[in-house]
């Protein structure tokens, strides 16, 4: 679930771009959780995709509240 593509990131209405974040966020904080108690990772570029979803939606939020094309 952590791909999105900047395209649909960039259609997505403001508030949906929250709810998205704030789900991946708590993805990510499972996802820790369970490296650190089973102390192998499933998938462990899941971590890297999820951290770079998460900054994609953060840089679209950013570029729309200063109007950045």
């Amino acid at each position: 679930m952590a791909i999105i593509r900047k395209k649909e990131l960039k259609a997505m209405p403001q508030s949906e771009l929250g709810a998205k974040l704030k789900e991946l966020r708590q993805e990510l904080l499972s996802t820790r959780a369970k490296t650190a108690s089973t102390k192998v990772a499933d998938n462990p570029g899941k971590y890297k995709q999820i951290k770079k979803t998460i900054a994609r939606i953060k840089t679209i939020a950013s570029q729309r509240r200063y109007k950045i094309e």
